[in-house]
């Protein structure tokens, strides 16, 4: 079951970094930054604190948060799972261990798994081609990838 994170400390924590920064000249990413460890992601509950706190438009914040790959709307999974689809991954099979990651979690790709533990991102080139195909567990890289392997290494999480 997913923990509350909307509670009264959090929001407390949240009003702290706003009146920290909210004086300064390019505040926002500095704010979501902030906020995102803080609880995990930015929903609208979220960034319209931060609207308010910084007298910046819910629209421009939203427009920042869904422009940057390294915000979420949605709380990540304590394992965010990376299958690179690049073109030596792709062209090697990396489709295949994509479709077998979310077979075994039962999740789509930008998704956490209901008990809160994988989140599934499809990424592309990592720069680690002459392992095609790749794909990270965190700062775990895993190479030379068949489909036959995915459970075997999902199983160390």
């Amino acid at each position: 079951m997913a923990k509350n994170i909307f509670t009264k400390e959090n929001f407390a924590k949240l009003e702290e970094i706003i009146a920290k920064n909210k004086d300064k000249q390019g505040a926002l990413i500095p704010v979501l930054n902030e906020a995102q460890k803080i609880f995990g992601c930015l929903p609208i509950e979220v960034q319209k604190e931060i609207s308010k706190g910084l007298n910046i438009s819910l629209a421009e914040i939203y427009g920042v948060v869904t422009f940057y790959a390294q915000f979420s709307l949605e709380p990540k999974g304590e394992y965010t799972i990376g299958v690179c689809l690049g073109t030596a991954c792709y062209v090697k099979g990396s489709q295949k261990v994509l479709d077998r990651i979310k077979k075994e979690l039962n999740i789509e790709v930008g998704k956490t798994s209901p008990d809160g533990k994988f989140t599934l991102e499809a990424t592309r080139c990592i720069g680690a081609c002459g392992l095609a195909p790749v794909m990270t567990i965190n700062e775990d890289v895993y190479g030379r990838l068949t489909e036959a392997d995915v459970p075997g290494i999902l199983q160390k999480y």
